[in-house]
């Protein structure tokens, strides 16, 4: 008897592989390859987290319901129209399983998170990618020309990853405005708290104004909370609904719903987080740009590096170089950036440490 086979297309996926996070002879490594929160989490959802461990015999509260609360009183929402998740990748893919299928679409920018491909993937829909300007910029004139009666979802990082460029409000309107109402536009606002910008909106107005659009955010980044996976959606009640039948009964485990709701409360980390941010990561752009290095413009806590093509000067030897010194950077050759690296900005140490390395690198 032949083994059982999945259904066809699931074989065609090349899995997603996360950023390293060790090297093989270093007890101690600088990780700069998941965007995760420079300075860890909060002490308060530390002291939350260790709290409930004599009450890891329950079961979590089914809905969420005092997170949900918490994040509605935080950002003015309704929280009967906020649905948590284990990180907002169950999210993304929980709306991907309500609203695509096989032969359907769904569209997204061509350097955007390498999940939301896959997720289409999974459910037997195609992926449809529109081209990018070349600077790395999401062009909506591209998205837009490519949306046919096939198109179900369009799915934007705003700010994207890896590129770390974003879309200001007026631009996310327009992008909207020329959308069927059918399309479900998902807005993944994940780096949203990082960005000072004026012309920049997360997602909320867009939310308010129509019944087709959706904000996924996350807790992974801000609050520093990327190992215990607790991200939330902001959306229309008829998607709330849908999503609400088809995620698990108890998908926010306990501890991580008490250590959301103190991190929440701790303004003043998530202050640090972003003000350690605005530091270090235009010293980082300008640092590197001194170097000789092309630094793509970025409003998130990461930078999008490219190297020369020359054999030695190029990406690949760069992240090789940057291992030996004990600095994990996040090659980008599955995002088709094969000339690029991605370094998340971390603390003042690990940036001017990860900038000397650099330095020896161009100029040995």
């Amino acid at each position: 008897m032949s083994a059982p086979k999945p259904r066809p297309g699931v074989l065609d996926i090349a899995a997603y592989v996360g950023g390293k996070d060790s090297i093989p002879g270093f007890d101690k490594v600088i990780k700069l390859s998941s965007n995760e929160g420079a300075l860890g989490p909060s002490p308060k959802a530390m002291a939350a987290y260790k709290a409930i461990a004599g009450d890891l015999h329950r079961y979590p509260e089914g809905g969420s319901i005092d997170l949900r609360a918490a994040i509605g009183r935080h950002h003015g929402l309704n929280p009967e129209r906020i649905v948590c998740g284990t990180g907002s990748d169950e999210l993304l893919n929980l709306l991907v399983r309500a609203y695509c299928g096989p032969g359907d679409e769904l569209l997204y920018s061509q350097h955007g998170f390498l999940m939301y491909p896959i997720n289409a993937k999974g459910v037997g829909a195609t992926p449809v990618a529109a081209p990018e300007t070349a600077e790395l910029r999401t062009d909506i004139d591209a998205l837009l020309k490519r949306v046919t009666d096939k198109t179900k979802i369009v799915v934007l990082a705003n700010p994207n990853n890896p590129t770390g460029s974003y879309l200001s409000k007026d631009e996310m309107k327009r992008l909207h405005a020329g959308l069927p109402k059918s399309v479900v536009l998902i807005v993944d606002a994940a780096y949203a708290e990082f960005v000072a910008k004026n012309d920049y909106e997360a997602g909320v107005e867009l939310v308010d104004s129509a019944d087709n659009v959706v904000m996924t955010r996350t807790f992974s980044k801000i609050h520093g909370l990327g190992g215990l996976r607790v991200g939330w959606f902001y959306g229309p009640a008829g998607i709330v609904d849908a999503i609400n039948r088809l995620r698990q009964p108890f998908n926010v485990n306990a501890a991580a719903q008490a250590a959301a709701l103190a991190a929440l409360d701790d303004i003043a980390h998530a202050d640090a987080q972003r003000s350690n941010n605005d530091i270090w990561l235009p010293w980082f752009s300008q640092e590197l740009t001194k170097l000789g290095l092309h630094v793509f413009p970025s409003v998130a806590n990461f930078v999008l590096v490219r190297f020369p093509k020359d054999a030695g000067k190029d990406a690949t030897a760069a992240n090789a170089h940057l291992l030996k010194h004990g600095i994990i950077p996040r090659m980008m050759l599955a995002y088709g950036l094969g000339d690029c690296l991605r370094i998340t900005i971390g603390t003042e140490a690990e940036m001017r440490a990860t900038r000397d390395a650099l330095a020896s690198f161009v100029k040995g």
